[in-house]
């Protein structure tokens, strides 16, 4: 009897772990193949030069370890860890932050559109937990963040490419609790 109790609430904690989880996955389409739009938005620290609420990026060594801290225009910093990089994604986490969220996992990358061999698909996904606010607020800002980056990227995209209106916006969210 006590084993299958164990064993139950074993199960329970191993199978809702992921369950508070909260997922928010943003993309947008912008003119260019993913090259030239990874070189325009993949760095790191590239992300002052797209993101509107961004004032400053630092890119440190800590050993092997590579972070960024980031100034926003409103003074908060954010560090984050750089975890993986290919040529076209990287992965990070966030080590210190104002936002309400912890546990943040996120990936940034940049795909060829199957619809359209001369624009990318910039993809920018997170699991992460809500700290300090609803699982609602926590989602509602991360999904700001990313969509006001985006729109950033598909901007500078843009000018690049000289073409002022064309290309499709900003779609799909896949959001989970």
């Amino acid at each position: 009897m006590m084993k299958g109790l164990l064993v139950t609430t074993v199960a329970l904690v191993i199978g809702s772990g992921s369950a508070y989880a909260i997922t928010v996955k943003k993309r947008i389409e912008a003119p260019g193949l993913p090259p030239i739009i990874w070189a325009m938005a993949g760095g790191f620290c590239t992300i002052k030069d797209w993101h509107p609420v961004v004032a400053d990026c630092k890119e440190t060594k800590e050993g092997e370890v590579t972070f960024r801290t980031l100034t926003l225009k409103d003074g908060g910093i954010i560090k984050e860890k750089l975890v993986g990089s290919d040529d076209t994604s990287y992965s990070y986490e966030i080590v210190e932050s104002p936002l309400p969220v912890k546990n943040y996992k996120a990936k940034f990358s940049v795909e060829a559109d199957d619809r359209n061999q001369d624009r990318s698909v910039v993809i920018w996904e997170a699991d992460f937990d809500a700290n300090g606010a609803s699982d609602d607020d926590a989602k509602k800002k991360i999904t700001d963040i990313f969509s006001a980056g985006l729109k950033g990227i598909k901007q500078k995209a843009l000018d690049a490419a000289g073409d002022q209106g064309s290309g499709s916006g900003e779609s799909g969210s896949e959001d989970k609790k």
